[in-house]
This record gives C-alpha cells, structure tokens and sequence, in this order.
C-alpha cells in the first residue's frame, strides 16, 4: 500500500477528522515507529508502520458510516460535555463505528444532524467554503416588520461574542478561559413566512453556519428566537422522529459528497476569478 499523509491515515480509522487529525499531530500526540511526529506533511504506510495516537497503536481503516439523526433538544452537539450534560452521541446505539457529528446544532435547537466517521466529508462540509445550504424553520417571538425581514435576508452585522477557547489536542481550556470573536457581517440568505402569527414561523437557508447565527441574527432587529429546526442538509431531509436516526442510502451519500466538492469547487473558482 503506498504511503499516506499521516491525518488521512488517521481520519480513515475512524479515530477523528482530517482537521482534528492535524491538531493531534501538531500536539505532539502521534508517533510512527515510535519516534514523535509533528510535522504534518508526514506520509506513513498503515499496513507497514506502526501509527499510536496518544500511546495507543491505531487499527485499520473503519467502514465508513454515515448516519442522519433527529438532534432533539436538550443535547449537545459535542462527543463530551465538561458540563455533564447529555450529547447526540448518547442517542446513537446499535452502531459499532466511532461516529462524531459534523457541523453543531446549539443545545436549544433541535432537527437535522449527521454523524459519521469518513474525516475527509466531515473536513469538506465543515470547512467555511463549502457553502452547502442548510434549511431551518424558526419561531420568533413577536412579528418582524417588512422591513426587518429584508434586513435579515440582505445580511447583518453580527456582535462579537464570548466563547471557550480550543486548545491543542483537543485538551479542554482552563475554568473561564474564554475569546472574543470579532464582528461579522453574514452572508445573503433565504428567507421566507410559513406560519402566520403572534408569533411567527420562518424558513431560513443558510450557506454558512456561525455560532448561534439564527439567534444572533434576530436578536440584531430585536427579536428573540423561540424555536429552530433544520429540515434539510444539502440534498438530505429530515425524515425521523426526535431521538431516532438512520443510515444514509448509498445515493444520499454519493450526493453530499458531490454537493460538499461541487461548492469547493465554486469557491476555488471566484477565490481565484477565473
């Protein structure tokens, strides 16, 4: 088998995705042969070398699995919570893979999540090019004015916000180590009325996915979020009840991974203007 960059290696066994995998070796945390690698444009032979992540000697390539899970609320997107608090992981069973989510759902918001252990898709869908749209019916208290609506779908500038730093490896950052994002304007959106109201229901997709962007983005017009779901994820739908999940046909899979490389690949082609 020929030799490999040593983060796919990695996010092929199912152990973390290629971004996570980078992180790892960066963090001094994987050796070949035992001698420490930091460097990450290490190639390595998974058949030959002996590859530890943290002491501990990597096996071979996971079948790649693909899942799609009705997040409730109440769950955190993480595979741990320091705070203790349930995480989607805990709702998948019957699944002998090591599947990580991709992408995050806030802990109040509920809907469309997909889970799985192929690093590579997971980077591509994650990676702020990508672009792939995600759909999600919300609830706002109070109605929003003409006005205000056209705002949102023009783009807003969001606040900064607090939040916990990462750390290498994974490592969870000390009690109250926090960083202050810097204000951002968000991209041109749909946005559509489906439910008329006191309180009413709106249709939202989006191509990027910023920290709490939705409850961001109406509380800039001075509108607090009640409800979120994602209905769909590129060309997948959320068709399971809260709590369940099910694996993904192997046309859905063949369809998100052209989705994930197609809109790369616009990017590519306006970063560069040709």
């Amino acid at each position: 088998m020929p030799a490999e960059r040593l983060q796919k290696i990695i996010a092929a066994a199912g152990i973390a995705s290629r971004r996570k995998a980078e992180q790892l070796i960066a963090g001094g945390l994987v050796s070949v042969n035992g001698q420490i690698v930091t460097e990450l444009g290490t190639k390595a032979d998974p058949e030959h070398d002996h590859i530890k992540i943290n002491g501990k000697l990597l096996s071979g390539a996971e079948r790649q699995v693909y899942l799609l899970l009705h997040k409730p609320k109440g769950y955190v997107t993480t595979v741990t919570d320091p705070q203790g608090r349930p995480t989607v992981l805990d709702l998948v069973t019957g699944v002998k893979a090591r599947v990580y989510p991709v992408g995050r759902l806030d802990y109040l918001s509920e809907g469309l999540l997909l889970l799985t252990n192929d690093g590579e898709l997971a980077q591509k869908l994650t990676h702020a090019s990508s672009h792939v749209p995600k759909t999600y019916v919300v609830k706002v208290s109070g109605k929003p004015t003409a006005e205000q609506v056209e705002k949102l779908r023009g783009g807003v500038m969001l606040r900064p916000e607090r939040s916990p730093l990462k750390t290498p490896a994974g490592r969870l950052p000390r009690v109250g180590q926090r960083r202050r994002s810097e204000a951002v304007r968000t991209a041109p959106m749909r946005i559509q009325l489906v439910r008329e109201g006191d309180n009413p229901w709106y249709e939202m997709t989006l191509i990027e996915g910023r920290n709490r962007q939705i409850r961001r983005m109406f509380q800039e017009i001075g509108h607090h979020v009640e409800k979120i779901r994602r209905v769909r994820y590129g060309p997948l739908e959320l068709d399971v009840e809260p709590g369940k999940l099910r694996h993904l046909t192997t046309k859905e899979v063949a369809q998100l991974k052209a989705a994930a490389s197609a809109r790369k690949a616009v990017s590519r082609t306006a970063r560069d203007g040709s």
